[in-house]
Order: structure tokens, then sequence, then C-alpha cells
């Protein structure tokens, strides 16, 4: 039995909640399809109560038709007469609206139904009493209408008010044109009184105010709900782009709180430390410090670093890796890796910590890589760049050898020494130092990738910088016909940076004009204050460059196809992009074919950086 209340109860609430409240998409809709909505689904539940409700008033007038009632007793006999044919009519119109409301007429025009049922409910009697001839001011009805109107359909407002027009004109109009009268028990009285008026003024005006007060409610609800759904449903599409983001992820994603425990992580970061699912690894954590990093001191840096300056990058670190199918981290059962994390503080309204957040790379392979390479450059510079000096030594000191050349020339020879020329010597002694100049070249290319160019800032004169580098290059101006313009002012505003670096700078750009141009260049040295940098230019009339050459200009051992020296590796301008960007600064060049070109390189003030 208490299984059956309450099947009887569950669906009795999913009955009426559909009555209550329509289950509409609001975000596809416009607030007048739901409007209509709403009216066909309370029209349904209106009908049904006016229906129960018109057949208590038969069941009244049939025991009053056996068993007469007192309250009846002054009533008119016109009216005792026909009042159960009335409501039998009446219930009849009800029914047939109950029909009408599922075909597709009723779901397209509720308002239309709306009409027809309050009317063949209010104007039934009405057309009925004219035709007896006389008025029947129906206040007992007329107030049940539209007051349950009002309250089970309080939308459209503007129908309530048609439905009672149309009434009230047709009483009080046709009722005076006729001369009716409304009849009583004794006598007959007029169809109208100052109270009758006023009352039914007021019930209407109270009605349509009240539907028209929840409309205009329920029309800001509705765009409120709507764009609550819209804001929803973006919220639901943000989320599982993150979370797809978050599951697929390559890198590591966490948030950990300050004493040492993992609160989320993505399967990548599981992977990089050896667990099966994000879950295990949360659940294992219980002290970072101890339990993960080979030395629990990174922990306790870490923390430091990013409570001081509330994120951290590129924070490198060994730590313990469970092996596959094992069960947990003793030493037998662990491996060590490389890890970078990148974190930053989630704080409060009140800036208090609540966890940290941020990535986590597998660097392994990268410090692999980067340990095999210390170990080729050092064999570069022991087992290469060694015996290139010892070369150099040697045939330096045969070129100091007084009278060599002369003894080679008159054929004469000792048997342990083998004759040589000056010449073929001083050819050696270039190659020589040609090799050395790219040994170190790429070493220092090496090192400026892996540690980036080191600075030693002090104030500095670009004019001086420039006159320095000029006349280390003299020689080589002269050989190669050049005429070099330095149109820097001696007052130019000083930079921050260092002098040497940027003087190689200045000789590198020089240096490769002289070097991709035939003899005869002219070169121009400049230098002005643009948006609070420092613009310097070094220019030349030479055969310049195509758009794909000037691209590429500044990779990593890229070389010109017209570069004169083919022992080049393309290190120089590689290493003056790496200066310019140590010293917050950019570099580029501007050029095309037969043109000539202009290198242009940008460094911000003093006091500016």
């Amino acid at each position: 039995m208490t299984g059956l209340l309450r099947s009887a109860k569950r669906r009795w609430k999913q009955a009426v909640s559909t009555y209550i409240t329509p289950t509409t998409n609001v975000i596809n809709v416009k607030y007048e399809t739901w409007q209509r909505k709403f009216l066909w689904q309370r029209l349904r539940l209106w009908s049904w109560l006016a229906l129960i409700c018109v057949i208590s008033f038969v069941v009244r007038d049939i025991y009053n038709f056996f068993s007469p009632l007192r309250e009846f007793a002054d009533l008119p006999k016109e009216l005792m007469q026909y009042t159960l044919l009335l409501n039998g009519a009446i219930l009849l119109s009800i029914i047939i609206a109950i029909f009408l409301h599922r075909t597709r007429f009723g779901r397209r025009y509720p308002g239309g139904l709306f009409l027809g049922l309050s009317w063949s409910i209010s104007l039934g009697q009405q057309i009925f009493s004219t035709l007896k001839g006389f008025a029947l001011p129906d206040l007992l009805t007329w107030s049940l209408l539209f007051l349950g109107q009002a309250t089970f359909m309080p939308v459209r407002w503007t129908l309530h008010l048609i439905s009672q027009v149309v009434l009230l004109i047709y009483y009080f109009g046709v009722n005076f044109a006729l001369g009716f009268k409304v009849p009583t028990a004794n006598s007959q009285e007029p169809i109208y009184n100052v109270t009758l008026i006023l009352y039914i003024f007021w019930l209407c005006a109270i009605c349509d105010l009240s539907v028209y007060l929840y409309d205009r409610l329920q029309s800001r609800e509705f765009q409120a709900r709507k764009e609550l759904e819209i804001t929803n449903t973006k919220l639901q599409i943000a989320e599982a782009k993150y979370r797809s983001i978050f599951e697929n992820a390559v890198e590591g994603i966490f948030q950990s709180t300050p004493d040492g425990r993992y609160i989320t992580a993505n399967p990548a970061l599981a992977r990089i430390f050896g667990f099966a699912t994000p879950e295990e690894l949360i659940n294992y954590f219980t002290d970072i410090g101890s339990q993960l990093y080979v030395n629990p001191q990174r922990r306790l840096d870490f923390v430091r670093l990013i409570e001081e300056f509330g994120s951290v990058s590129e924070f490198e670190s060994q730590i313990y890796r469970r092996s596959p199918n094992r069960d947990n981290f003793l030493p037998e059962n662990r491996s060590i890796v490389w890890i970078s994390e990148k974190a930053y503080t989630v704080c409060d309204a009140k800036g208090n910590i609540l966890y940290y957040e941020g990535i986590i790379e597998d660097i392994t392979q990268r410090k692999r890589a980067e340990e095999a390479l210390r170990v080729f450059f050092h064999a570069v510079s022991h087992d290469l760049r060694n015996p290139v000096l010892g070369t150099l030594m040697v045939l330096r000191n045969l070129l100091g050898t007084p009278g060599q050349e002369g003894d080679v020339d008159k054929g004469k020879s000792s048997p342990s020494s083998i004759p040589v020329s000056r010449l073929i010597l001083e050819r050696m002694l270039q190659s020589g130092e040609r090799q050395l100049n790219l040994i170190n070249s790429l070493m220092e290319a090496h090192v400026s990738e892996v540690r980036g160019i080191s600075l030693q800032l002090q104030p500095v004169s670009l004019h001086q910088v420039a006159e320095d580098a000029i006349a280390d290059l003299k020689p080589t101006l002269t050989e190669n016909q050049a005429t070099l313009t330095n149109l820097i002012a001696t007052d130019l505003p000083a930079v921050e940076g260092d002098s040497f670096q940027l003087w190689r700078v200045f000789n590198n750009l020089i240096g490769n004009s002289l070097k991709h141009n035939p003899p005869g260049l002219t070169i121009t040295v400049d230098a002005k204050i643009v948006d609070h940098m420092i613009y310097c230019t070094v220019s030349d009339n030479g055969v310049g460059m195509t758009q794909q050459q000037c691209e590429r200009l500044f990779d990593l051992y890229f070389r010109g196809d017209n570069v004169r020296n083919s022992l080049s590796l393309g290190l120089g301008l590689y290493l003056c992009k790496q200066i310019i960007k140590a010293h917050k600064g950019e570099i580029n060049v501007k050029s095309s074919p037969n043109q000539g070109a202009i290198f242009w390189f940008t460094l911000p003030l003093m006091g500016t950086v």
C-alpha cells in the first residue's frame, strides 16, 4: 500500500510540475515561444479544474431539483428553471475545449482557445438570457472565471482584457439597447448600479494588473535563465576543453599544497613519476620533498622561490621515478630522472596561499644530450684545439728563424731538415689560424646556446665602441679598398651594456659587409634615439640580398651564397643576435638585390631596462 501511495505521489508531482514550470530549452527559443507553450500547458490544467468546478455546481443543481435548497428560495423562477441547463452547456463547452487542446489548432493557437473557452462560459449565459428577455449579471461566474484565469494563466494580459471587455460590452450594450432588466424574486431591477460597476472594475483591474506584473517578471526571469544557461553552456564547453587538454597534455599538470601533498594530477604526470593512474600518485605522496626529490632541499628551494616571487620557471631537479610494475619506492624499484617545473601560487581573497599550480616536464633526454655535448666539446677542445695550437707554435717558430728562406733558395739543407719556402709556411699559418677561429666560434656558439651570453654591464659610449671596431678592421678595410664613415654622435646618451660584446657586434656586422661584397664598398655606421631606444645601423652599397636570405641570415650555421671565405661556419651574425637579445634589444636586416643592405639593432637607454 505504501508503495502504491509513493508511486501515485511521484506521478502526481511529475504531472503537476509540467504545468507549473514548462520544460523548455530557453537558449534556442524566444520568450514569446515559451509564453505560448506556458499558456497552452496551463490552459489544460485550468480546463480540468474548471470542469471539476462546473461538475460540482451541476451536482448542486441536481440535488436542488430533488431537495430544494433554501438559498435559492429568493431567486426568480426564470433563473431556476434553466440553471441546470446552463451549467450543462458550460460543462459541454469545457469538454470540447479539452478535446481541442490536444489538436494541432490548440497547440498552435492557445490564445484563441483561451478566448473561445472564456466566452463560451461567460457569453453563453448572456446570449441565453437575451433570448429569454432579461439581463443576467452573474457575478459569481465572472469572479471565478476572471480570478481562475489570472491565477492559472498569468501571461498575455491583453487576452484577459479582451475576454473581459467583450463580455462587459455585451452585457451593458445589448441589455441597455434592448431595455432589459434584471429579474428578482418580487420585481425587476436596472442592469447596473454604482456598487456593481465598482466591483466589476476593480475585479478586472486587479486580475489584469496581476497578470501584467507576473508576465513582466516571467519575461525577466526567462532572460536571466537564458543568459545563465548560455553562460553555463559556455562553461561546460570550456570545462570540456580544459579537461581534454588536462587529460591529453604531454606535460604533467599538478596542484600541490604547501605542506607537500598533491591534490590534482593528470595522466602525463603519473607516467612521468611511474604511476598507473593520477589517483595512485595522489594517494602515495604525503611529503613531496622527502619522497620525490633526490635532494630533499630542492622542495624547500621550490617553496622559498615560489613564495618569494609568486612563481618559478625552469626549476630543474632530479627525482625518483618508480619502475614499471612496482608497488613501492624502494631503492631497487626506482630510477633517477630529470624534471623541469614551472609553477605559480593560487591565493584566496585575503592573499593566503591555497596551493601551487603548474606543469612538470621530463627533461631526462635533454640532460643526457647536453651531457653528451659537454663531453663532445671537451673532446674538441682537447683532441683538436690543442694540436692546432701546437702546430701554430711550430709554424711561428719556423717563420721566426732567420735566414731559413735564403738557405732554401740556395739549395742548402741539412740532412735532418726539410726545405720549406716562407710562402708555404705563411699559408699553413693562416690556415691553422682559420681552423682555430672556427673551433673557438663553434664552442662559443654552443656555450651561448646553453648558458646564454654573459654580460659585464656598465655605461658604454657607442661612438667609442664603433671607433674601436673600425680601428681593428682598418687593415681589412684598406685591403678591400672600402670606405667607412662613423656618423654616431659623440654626445649620444650612453647605454648600459658590455663594451666588449658590443664591439663584437660592430666588428661582425662590418666584417660581414666586407666579406660578402666586392672591393670598393662604402659603409656607414650611424645611431639615433627612437622611442626611448638607441637605433643603430650599419649600411652598405653592396650587392644586397633576397628576402629569403634576410629571413635566415641570423640563423645558426647559415651562410650566404656569395661568401668569399668558404671556411666560415656562419656563426658571426648568430652571435650578434644572441648578444643583442641579452641586452634586451632587437636586431635585423633590410635589403634587396643590388640595393645594398642595412643592418640595424636597438639598445635600451640607461635606466630604461
